[in-house]
């Protein structure tokens, strides 16, 4: 039974705290509110930081004799206090997994009902040393800062069972090969009193039941189930990836074992994961990872359609694109329930985000058990990532220039070499509790980490060439004295103007309200100015130009970080793939989806096989010389046999020719060739095309540079 409403909801104050639960409580004067939802989407309250308190009113069936009640809250942002009829039921913290209590008297007692929540989503006010585990709905530079995600954003039910409840299901695949599958299950089973059960597991195929003695209390059960010759789950770019229903009961043994006092089913998929130096396998294949970070599908993520979700996955596979990660947030499950079906893998970050107060450290170990029980059993998820850029400062993107920018730099620099609470007690903490919640799966503790004492050892990396720091044309040299920063980097990009920016309010160019964007809209005007400056240039010049300078920070920088493949190179996550809100940012998707440029030059950098040739300068002389080298880089399976590269330089009055030939070997880099040239005598652009003859479907890229006398 869910509890959709009518609900009602007004601020707290300290006597209606007092008052509000009881039944009789006249609440004739609230204000009606849509359950599930974020309270600041309701006009009455859209101004409100909270705590709120709700109510409604409802009717349902006494159990059965020997039949329990439970309600159920699927996700409260971010603390709750609950009371049923006026008895208090008990509280709540951590907004992405559901909270369940016992309702059995209160449900018994009568036909009608009085359920009373207050919710809490404090502001974080010292963002240094937050306390409530919301990543970015709280704090992130791609995200309003007034929002406040508050509220009953998840369905609530009340549901009954047997004597016996499955309080709790973790379902992790632990080996997958071509003869076996093993799924290791762990279960909490709730019983009022001492009794047998039979635990029946049914999946592809094989039905297991076994006795169960139990204590009065919690329970705790461990099991596994071995599945002969499985049809496995693989990334959409390897195979296809197969599904599975899972299934468990609990049967009361005292009935012969026909009575079903409780159950559960899920789907997963049997597959094995590992992990070596950034490099993943998945089912004895490796693979080089293209990816890119996603927020939120909605800032108001209670409101995101099922389809709005789904689309997500299915404009990251259009986009050749790997995996995603879930950055700095759990989302809802018809996400993964999308990227398990579509074969779209998942690095899933804990709701962390850069400095954490250190009483949150019980508390987030705990969620990080709970991530496990909720998203273990889906087999998109690869990786578990504890928290993301562990340093407690808080910075104003916009103004980071000057010597704001070298104290920011120098905080951030000492925050990551020296010990810190968040980077060496906290992450370590829940980096322990994801490998004893989950040891199938590799866990990186924190992301974007540079490497630091005593190992100098890092985690990925976070490099933004050509946007807070140095050219865009700098990164490939970078990464070519330290390869080490190139292992797996997953932040790097630039922000652009979307083509839906009616928030901007373009007919008041240019005297747009530039303090506002910067305030709400996630523009950040200091290195906006320096990268793509605005004079001379209309709104819609303004904004193509934005659109072509981060479609080339993305394709430059894949680029290189492909021809870097496997040495030492284990993948990507582009910075980032979608809007949450309307905004200027780094991603190439705007809130309504509509791509800009750098989507296409995303989609095209991750091609399955690509043909580069080394970067020219910008700008050359005449005469010149120019030494470029030509490599195909190949993703596929199989190898490209007898391939055949085509290679022209153009001018006006003048073109120079290259055929190059040759095997390609399957999932490689290969040189195929270089060019040597000089630069031609005449000024004006001169024209670098490549083609590629012989892959699955013909591969062509072009370069340009000019010749300034």
């Amino acid at each position: 039974m869910e509890l959709t409403g009518p609900w009602l909801a007004t601020v707290a104050d300290e006597d209606l705290r007092r008052e509000y639960p009881d039944v009789d409580f006249d609440d004739s004067t609230w204000s009606p509110i849509t359950v599930p939802g974020h309270w600041q989407s309701s006009p009455e309250f859209s101004d409100t930081t909270g705590p709120l308190l709700y109510r409604t009113r409802f009717s349902a069936k006494r159990p059965a004799a020997g039949r329990r009640s439970w309600l159920t809250l699927d996700g409260l942002f971010y603390q709750g206090d609950v009371w049923l009829d006026g008895g208090y039921v008990g509280d709540t913290e951590g907004y992405f997994f559901p909270h369940t209590f016992e309702v059995t008297d209160a449900m018994t007692s009568g036909a009608d009902h009085v359920l009373a929540v207050e919710a809490t989503c404090a502001p974080q006010r010292d963002r240094t040393a937050k306390r409530n585990i919301t990543g970015v709905f709280q704090h992130w530079d791609c995200i309003d800062p007034e929002w406040n995600p508050g509220g009953l954003w998840r369905p609530i039910h009340v549901v009954e069972t047997g004597p016996v409840r499955i309080a709790r299901l973790r379902v992790i695949c632990t080996e997958a090969t071509a003869e076996q599958a093993v799924l290791a299950l762990t279960a909490h089973l709730d019983t009022v009193d001492a009794r047998t059960v039979h635990l029946r597991t049914t999946i592809a195929g094989v039905d297991l039941s076994i006795e169960q003695p139990l204590a009065a209390g919690d329970n705790t059960v461990e099991w596994t189930v071995t599945i002969p010759r499985p049809e496995l789950w693989w990334p959409h770019s390897l195979g296809e990836p197969t599904m599975h229903e899972v299934v468990v009961e609990v049967r009361l043994a005292d009935a012969a074992g026909s009575l079903v006092s409780d159950r559960r089913k899920l789907s997963t998929g049997l597959r094995t994961i590992q992990w070596r130096k950034w490099t993943l396998t998945v089912n004895g294949e490796q693979m080089f990872l293209k990816g890119s970070n996603l927020g939120p599908t909605r800032m108001q993520l209670a409101e995101a359609t099922p389809a709005e979700l789904a689309r997500d996955v299915e404009l990251a596979v259009e986009a050749n694109l790997d995996f995603l990660r879930v950055h700095a947030h759990v989302t809802r499950p018809e996400f993964y329930e999308a990227a398990d079906a579509a074969g779209l893998l998942i690095w899933q970050d804990m709701p962390l985000q850069w400095g954490y107060a250190r009483s949150i450290r019980k508390q987030a170990v705990r969620q990080t058990t709970e991530a496990v029980d909720l998203l273990g059993h889906h087999p998109s998820i690869f990786l578990w990532c504890g928290h993301n850029e562990p340093m407690a400062i808080d910075l104003d993107p916009g103004k980071l220039g000057g010597l704001t920018k070298v104290k920011v730099g120098a905080q951030a620099f000492a925050s990551q070499q020296l010990p810190t609470w968040n980077k060496t007690v906290l992450d370590r903490s829940i980096k322990k509790a994801f490998e004893k919640a989950d040891p199938s799966r590799p866990v990186v503790a924190h992301s974007g980490v540079l490497p630091h004492l005593p190992q100098l050892d890092g985690t990925d990396g976070h490099l933004y060439f050509g946007w807070y720091w140095g050219d865009e044309r700098d990164f490939p040299g970078f990464v070519a004295g330290l390869p080490k920063m190139a292992r797996f980097l997953t932040e790097f990009g630039a922000q652009a103007v979307p083509n839906s920016a009616e928030f901007v309010d373009p007919d008041r160019w240019p005297e747009l309200d530039w303090e506002h964007l910067e305030a709400r809209h996630a523009y950040q005007p200091t290195f906006h100015d320096r990268y793509v400056p605005r004079e001379g240039l209309d709104f819609d010049g303004w904004r193509l130009a934005s659109q072509r300078y981060q479609a080339d920070v993305a394709r430059f920088h894949i680029e290189t970080i492909r021809r870097l493949k496997y040495r030492p190179a284990g993948g990507f996550a582009h910075f980032s793939f979608a809007d949450s809100m309307p905004s200027i940012t780094w991603a190439v998707l705007g809130h309504d989806r509509s791509p800009k440029l750098a989507y296409q030059a995303l989609k095209a950098a991750c091609a399955p096989v690509i043909i580069v040739v080394d970067r020219p300068p910008a700008q050359v002389r005449p005469g010149e010389r120019l030494a470029l080298d030509v490599h195909v880089v190949s993703d596929i399976r199989t190898p490209i046999e007898a391939a055949k590269v085509h290679v022209t330089v153009a001018w006006d009055g003048g073109s120079l020719d290259w055929t190059f030939g040759g095997d390609v070997e399957a999932d490689s880099v290969v040189k195929v060739g270089g060019l040597d040239f000089t630069a031609p005598e005449v000024s004006g652009p001169v024209l670098i095309s490549l083609r590629l003859e012989g892959a699955p479907d013909v591969v062509e890229a072009t370069y340009d540079f000019t010749v300034v006398a």
